[in-house]
């Protein structure tokens, strides 16, 4: 059996998907039975749009259910008062300096599956979030992007509050 890929989460994070998971089994899967069975009512199933698209949204359901619980079954969930100010790991907050255009931009690192860039919150496996990962207040890291080369010097390293 193939090894499942760690999942790695803040405990916010863990809430979403938990939340997430019980609107779906809780909510979700009745009120897409009830759309079958009300389809069912319009005639054969088999030439009924109605119904075709009730059981694509069960289906859509349920796999999103088998994936939401792989995800949590191999969740990692950091632990924000452990994480440190020295170095830069997921669960930290990090300033940086564009060394191109002198601004100044904080990122939050996160895992994969909580990563939203128009947030501010970024993968660890991101470029970004790769080239800073381990690395301390004060260093200069080059991250090649599609665009180019960007040189960020990190500023500040803090830890993120759930």
């Amino acid at each position: 059996m193939k090894d499942r890929k760690e999942v790695i989460l803040t405990r916010a994070g863990l809430r979403k998907l938990e939340e997430e998971l019980e609107y779906l089994k809780s909510i979700r899967r009745r009120e897409v039975a009830e759309r079958i069975k009300e389809a069912m009512g319009f005639g054969d199933p088999w030439e009924n749009p109605e119904y075709d698209d009730a059981k694509n949204e069960q289906a859509f359901i349920e796999g999103r259910i088998l994936t939401l619980e792989k995800m949590l079954q191999s969740a990692r969930v950091i632990d924000e008062e452990s994480v440190g100010t020295e170095e830069v790991t997921v669960g930290s907050k990090v300033r940086l300096l564009d060394l191109g255009d002198g601004r100044e931009v904080e990122y939050t690192i996160v895992g994969s599956m909580e990563a939203d860039p128009g947030a501010k919150k970024i993968s660890n496996e991101s470029p970004v979030g790769k080239a800073i990962l381990g690395r301390t207040k004060g260093s200069v890291v080059e991250i090649k992007v599609p665009a180019g080369t960007i040189r960020y010097k990190i500023l500040d390293i803090s830890r993120i509050v759930s």
